[in-house]
């Protein structure tokens, strides 16, 4: 790249004073000059803007009213933000060098590209991917998500089998790096689903506007996870729950939606019996919780729009990765029947 294009870092925080102190110095060390980094305060109330002015003077602060949850959080913050490419970066994030520069030349090569997202491993085990992303998303008929190197609860370690660049069905809200034209195009999130599961939302009908989604493995980063919801967390058992189940209904055509949303329900009813089993009963009943949202939301969620036609994007895995993980034994991604391609040249 002969100049830097206009590009702007965003982090969205919510009660994360202590992750800022320690993660935001690396980001400010390992980004270019050139690049603007924005915190977005979420409507934090533990003094986070009291520490940005007294720790970070020179990083610009945006202060929300309240806490509107990942979706809102980041279309509010955004809509005050000028540039060409948004990277969305959680606040527990460990950068290095050059962390930055191979997923915008990837953007700036490939016009046909929304959004990519880096290589994410774990930051308390750093040879392992990291759940929220790993190495690009997928997403299987039955709205369940998974990840080059990361199926279910099944993590895998990076040994460089995924190391080429591809096209994924969804780019990480972790760090996700957007066209701002792309985003703006598309409405930005979709701030009913609050939080988790907005970006494959956004990924899908990115899609289904003619754009493609990418991995860059050049560019790793280290995540430390569990920063607003621990995975044990009944709150984020109903969001995935039930923001998965939105998922399907808002953007999967009637042909394809009704044969398997039966199906789905009997999975996610398996779920919640094993949640019980496990003594879980918060779990269980957060899935439960989510289903009346969904057959609540369902008309609203089905309503059609011109603007984004419901379709299935060719990176959709056609299979249910449910039954080959726990079925059929295939515990690594490249196990399944899916191989991602590159991007055109």
């Amino acid at each position: 790249m002969k100049q830097f294009p206009q590009t702007a870092v965003v982090i969205l925080n919510w009660n994360g004073k202590e992750l800022l102190k320690r993660f935001l110095p690396g980001v400010i060390k390992h980004t270019p000059r050139e690049v603007e980094i924005v915190v977005a305060d979420n409507g934090s109330h533990d003094r986070s803007l009291e520490c940005l002015a007294k720790h970070f003077p020179l990083v610009r602060t945006i202060s929300l009213e309240k806490n509107h949850g990942f979706a809102g959080g980041y279309n509010r913050a955004l809509r005050q933000v000028d540039a060409d490419y948004y990277v969305l970066l959680n606040s527990d994030m460990e950068v290095g060098e050059h962390w930055l520069e191979p997923c915008i030349e990837l953007l700036e090569n490939h016009p046909e590209v929304a959004a990519c997202q880096p290589k994410i491993r774990s930051l308390k085990e750093r040879a392992y991917f990291e759940h929220a992303g790993a190495a690009g998303g997928f997403v299987d008929h039955f709205g369940f998500p998974f990840c080059k190197g990361r199926i279910f609860s099944g993590i895998e370690r990076d040994e460089g089998q995924y190391d080429v660049a591809g096209r994924v069905f969804w780019a990480t809200g972790a760090a996700m790096f957007i066209r701002a034209e792309a985003f703006i195009g598309a409405g930005g999130f979709d701030e009913r689903f609050f939080a988790h599961m907005e970006e494959i939302d956004l990924c899908w009908r990115l899609q289904n506007s003619g754009y493609h989604i990418m991995s860059c493995p050049r560019s790793v980063v280290y995540h430390l996870g569990g920063g607003s919801l621990p995975a044990s967390n009944p709150r984020k058992t109903y969001l995935n729950f039930r923001n998965s189940l939105w998922l399907l209904a808002k953007n999967m055509p009637a042909r394809h939606f009704y044969p398997r949303i039966a199906v789905r329900f009997a999975l996610d009813g398996i779920a919640a019996l094993k949640f019980l089993i496990q003594g879980h009963m918060q779990d269980s009943l957060a899935v439960f919780r989510a289903h009346l949202a969904f057959i609540q939301q369902f008309r609203k969620m089905r309503k059609p729009s011109r603007e984004q036609p419901k379709a299935l994007p060719d990176m959709l895995y056609k299979r249910s990765i449910v039954a080959d993980y726990f079925l059929f034994g295939r515990k690594n991604f490249s196990d399944l029947r899916l191989k991602a391609s590159t991007p055109s040249k």
